[in-house]
């Protein structure tokens, strides 16, 4: 009707007087938010109060921010917003006060609960002024507790949800405390009774410690750290719309703030700017205990440790406590290495300091507060050139060129992300992914933090993420679109090297070094651009080159995903992929689990392991993806665990992505919801226990030695060591069926077995064929 229109602001509620609401702050994978789900349980079913709860959690897998909204109250309750006057708050990371306005949203005379390991003169001087000046002004109480040391002690290692637990009840009073504990503890046998009487009584411990232990403290004298006012010219993506997004601001971001940026691009390497300090104890280096076999930086699964390697000059500008140790051989002579660790980026899972090989250990675990001059460390290191002395073919060499995946979101010990490390390292300047929805689409690029990154050189993979049911189709739309762009491009090329016979020489030797990985392409390359330059006035063909320049290299194209994607829901269209003869790189992820949605049991789920919908251990076989695949005769095929045997894992990269047609790596990737006793640090040993018993099959199929009279089918793996049900037994998904159905269990177990010694002596058969 021509009247202007003004928007309104929708009506924030209000607490009542009758709801105690509290609000948690936890890391993802330390049990905070299943704690918080048990505690309304208990409170809703043992009081006549009304409960709620609301979870707000980021993607990362592990050491993401986990926020718990709960309300408590005597009448029904209907807020429908997140809790912003909280009569509690609980800061299960000491680190998120120095990061987040953690106590902006607490009531007068609230309390607040914080989990830290430092003392009080510490936290004096490093928690923030505006800290302590907001909790004086809200007469607010301050408890603490050392939530990490108690389940540390316990065994419970970073899992610290029971010890707060116990603090939060002991607090709060919405239960008589010792009413309370009798309910908990309960609750604890019905969640961990099937992982053994041993977790229970663990957990119990850690709740009592948790409600005897927690301590007032008198904060109204402390200073607090001086904050300063970051202001910045810039204007780049990373300070209007990361950064906010990264301080939990991104409601507050304009839309104008995308401009530039409509077409949902997102900059690499944004994990680098987190630095987010998740683990309390992180790996530390000795260096004369090193031998240099770079094994600890080819396992890590965040690429927080790495081999640098340093010219005598450049030690002379290096921090006085840099330690270095000397190289040796002919194409080391002369440099010194560094295995340098970002403290702030790692997980403290231990893989590094499990795998190393050298006597007495040249790495472990130490306290981060110990280490601060690591990240002084860390930066200098990063100044110094990429080098690669050695060949990419093998373990050692590999690890010299720089990780483009880096500081993902992947839980501590992930068995995934290194090999997706593993084939930036290799092949990352001119990579193309195409992921599947799934652990690997949210570890490698969710929003804003994406791991994937460039070199110096300003090069790195191209990454993008489709559904979970079509990635094989749109990464064959990619790897289409890249073979036409430079099948244009390499027409226009002859056309050129025919009618300029100066430029021919350049762009045959060119064309003979473009599959080779290393400084005889690149030295080809710059040699062909620099002459097509000098010429490119005289010649409209070879500007139309130059402005497609980039397409001229042939891409590799990889489509990652995990077994829900290859095995189950995406499995059509990677059928379709393999059938269609094109060069397409398939690297699966093989946890056997539907990793990312919790846990459910997938088509590579083995007979007898326990899932989400296989409650009562799984009743069929595994689908065999590698022998359907051989089934095509022109697809190479692989099954590698590099844990078992790293330099096979590295061979069958390169033998794949050489292969001039469809490819498929099947990688055995140990994750946490497989239960591994040992840990997540344990995770490339579990890969070699898998490979002994014969659990796992290690092998290469390569169609290419059929042409050269050779057996294509290639067995890596030696015979089973008898030790098949010792390794079952160290995962919670198969010692769980024998506790809970130890009748169906022996049955079940025992036909695995069976059919993992026949599926061994299938492949001896075919090896020897």
């Amino acid at each position: 009707n021509g009247s202007s229109l003004h928007p309104l602001p929708l009506p924030v509620g209000k607490e009542t007087e009758q709801c105690f609401s509290a609000k948690f702050w936890g890391i993802g994978a330390d049990g905070t938010v299943g704690a918080n789900k048990n505690a309304i349980k208990i409170i809703g079913d043992h009081t006549d109060l009304y409960v709620q709860g609301y979870f707000s959690y980021d993607s990362r897998k592990s050491g993401g921010v986990t926020v718990s909204h709960l309300r408590f109250s005597s009448q029904p309750i209907g807020a429908a917003y997140d809790v912003v006057q909280a009569d509690f708050i609980g800061c299960h990371k000491q680190e998120y006060l120095l990061e987040y306005d953690v106590v902006k949203d607490l009531k007068e005379n609230g309390i607040l609960l914080l989990n830290t390991s430092w003392d009080e003169k510490t936290l004096s001087e490093r928690v923030p002024e505006t800290v302590w000046a907001c909790l004086r002004k809200k007469k607010a109480k301050l408890y603490c507790i050392n939530g990490n040391q108690i389940a540390a002690q316990i065994g419970l290692g970073g899992r610290i949800n029971t010890v707060l637990q116990g603090s939060f009840f002991q607090l709060s009073r919405l239960i008589d405390p010792q009413e309370a504990f009798k309910h908990l503890e309960n609750a604890i046998r019905f969640s961990y009774g099937n992982k053994g009487e041993t977790v229970v009584q663990m957990n119990i411990t850690a709740l009592k410690r948790g409600m005897e232990e927690v301590r007032p403290v008198d904060y109204t004298k402390f200073t607090g750290a001086k904050t300063e006012q970051k202001v910045s010219a810039q204007e780049s993506m990373v300070e209007k719309v990361i950064r906010p997004m990264e301080e939990r601001k991104g409601d507050e971001i304009p839309v104008s703030a995308f401009v530039g940026w409509e077409d949902g691009r997102f900059p690499t390497g944004v994990t680098a700017l987190e630095k987010r300090g998740v683990s309390s104890y992180v790996a530390k280096w000795e260096p004369q205990k090193c031998i240099a076999c770079n094994r600890c930086a080819f396992v890590c699964p965040h690429a927080c440790i790495r081999p640098f390697l340093l010219t005598e000059e450049e030690k002379e500008k290096a921090p006085a406590d840099f330690e270095t140790i000397p190289m040796k051989g002919k194409q080391l002579e002369g440099f010194s290495l560094r295995m340098q660790v970002s403290v702030l980026d790692c997980m403290g899972c231990g893989s590094c300091v499990a795998v190393c090989p050298a006597p007495g250990k040249a790495l472990n675990l130490s306290p981060i507060l110990e280490q601060k001059k690591e990240e002084e460390h860390w930066t200098f290191a990063l100044t110094l050139p990429e080098r690669k002395p050695l060949p990419l073919t093998n373990v050692r060499g590999s690890q010299f060129s720089m990780p483009l995946l880096e500081f993902s979101g992947a839980c501590a010990g992930c068995g995934e992300t290194p090999y997706a490390k593993l084939a930036t390292q290799i092949f990352g300047e001119r990579m193309f992914i195409a992921n599947a929805t799934g652990c690997s689409s949210i570890w490698g690029a969710s929003a804003p933090a994406v791991a994937y990154t460039k070199n110096q050189m300003g090069k790195g993979p191209a990454w993008a993420n489709s559904l979970f049911e079509d990635n094989a189709e749109f990464g064959f739309g990619l790897a289409m679109a890249q073979k036409v762009k430079r099948n244009t491009v390499l027409r226009l090329l002859e056309e050129i090297a025919q009618e300029q016979p100066s430029l021919r020489l350049g762009i045959e030797t060119f064309l003979q070094a473009d599959k080779i990985e290393g400084a005889e392409v690149k030295k080809a390359e710059e040699c062909l651009l620099a002459a097509l330059q000098e010429h490119q006035g005289q010649d409209h063909k070879i500007r139309k080159l130059l402005a497609s320049w980039d397409d001229l290299r042939e891409k590799s194209i990889w489509l990652f995903g995990g077994d829900g994607w290859a095995y189950d829901i995406g499995y059509g269209g990677l059928d379709h992929v393999l059938a269609s003869g094109e060069n397409v790189n398939i690297l699966v992820f093989d946890t056997e689990v539907y990793s990312n949605t919790g846990g459910q049991a997938s088509k590579a789920t083995p007979k007898g392991a326990v899932a989400k919908f296989a409650s009562a251990g799984r009743q069929k076989r595994k689908k065999d993806l590698g022998r359907i695949a051989m089934c095509y005769e022109d697809v190479y095929v692989a099954q590698v665990a590099m844990g078992a045997d790293p330099e096979q894992c590295v061979k069958a990269f390169r033998e794949a992505e050489s292969y001039p047609g469809p490819s498929l790596i099947l990688a055995y990737a140990p994750c946490i919801n497989q239960g591994i006793k040992r840990g997540m640090g344990s995770s490339q040993e579990e890969m070699r226990r898998a490979v002994e018993a014969g659990y796992w099959v290690l092998y290469r199929y390569d169609p290419r030695r059929k042409a050269q009279g050779q057996n294509p089918f290639i067995l890596d793996s030696k015979r089973p060591n008898g030790k098949f049900m010792d390794f079952l037994a160290g995962e919670v998904r198969y010692s769980s069926l024998t506790l809970n159905h130890p009748k169906e269990a022996e049955n079940l177990l025992q036909q695995a077995e069976k059919e993992a010694m026949e599926r061994y002596e299938f492949f001896a058969g075919l090896a020897e064929q």
